[in-house]
Order: structure tokens, then C-alpha cells, then sequence
């Protein structure tokens, strides 16, 4: 299977008759414009199997959004790191210091904590 990266914008032809474009993504949803011929199908895959049709061998299944998924590097590790020191400095200052700690810790739990829900779950 062929696999590409598109930008918004960007597009790729299928033989000569059919064009998909990349209109724009949120989250983890994309939106596709797809011109093709009329005699074509175009079909999204739950559609083609909740009418009784074979999901094609060469789909992979979508993995389940979470931390590890997110393209991680060095430096987004040392950004966060950093984010945490300086919130430990300032705690204890005022309430939007607190909210902020729960919104990070929500986002990009600590592993001290995912280490206890994997525990308790």
C-alpha cells in the first residue's frame, strides 16, 4: 500500500480521472475532497461493511489515540520538563497555577500517575 503525507492543500490523482485533496485537519479528523467520475463508487469503509462488503486485507486497523502516539522528540520532552519545573516553582502563588497543573497533567499525564491508573484499571 502506497502511503503519503499531505499538507492541507496538497492533493494526489488516482489514474487520470480521480483527485483526493487534503482540505483540512482537527484533531485527529481530516476532511478529503474527492472528485471523481460518476461510475465510480466512493464509499467509506463502515459504510461498504455495514452493507455486508469485506474490509480490504491491506487496511490497517486505527490505533487508539494517546501520549505515545503523539510525534514526541527530545525537545518536546525537555519543553515539558521545563513546563513542570517552572509550575513547581510558582506553585502555591495563585489558583490559575493550580488550573493550569491539572490541564498539563490531563494532557501529558506524569508517569507516576499513569503507572497508577494502569494499576488500578
Amino acid at each position: 500500500m502506497l502511503s503519503l503525507n499531505l499538507r492541507p492543500g496538497e492533493y494526489m490523482t488516482i489514474g487520470g480521472d480521480v483527485v483526493v485533496q487534503l482540505d483540512r485537519m482537527s484533531g485527529d479528523r481530516c476532511k478529503l475532497l474527492i472528485d471523481a467520475p460518476r461510475e465510480l463508487t466512493v464509499l467509506r469503509g463502515e459504510v461498504l461493511e455495514r452493507g455486508g462488503g469485506q474490509r480490504p486485507d491491506c487496511v490497517l486497523d486505527a490505533p487508539r489515540w494517546h501520549r505515545r502516539e503523539i510525534p514526541w522528540d527530545r525537545s518536546k520532552a525537555q519543553a515539558l520538563a521545563a513546563m513542570r519545573s517552572l509550575l513547581a516553582r510558582m506553585d502555591g502563588r495563585d489558583g490559575d497555577v493550580q488550573a493550569l497543573r491539572r490541564q498539563l497533567e490531563h494532557m501529558f499525564p506524569s508517569e507516576a500517575k499513569q503507572a497508577n491508573q494502569v494499576s488500578s484499571g
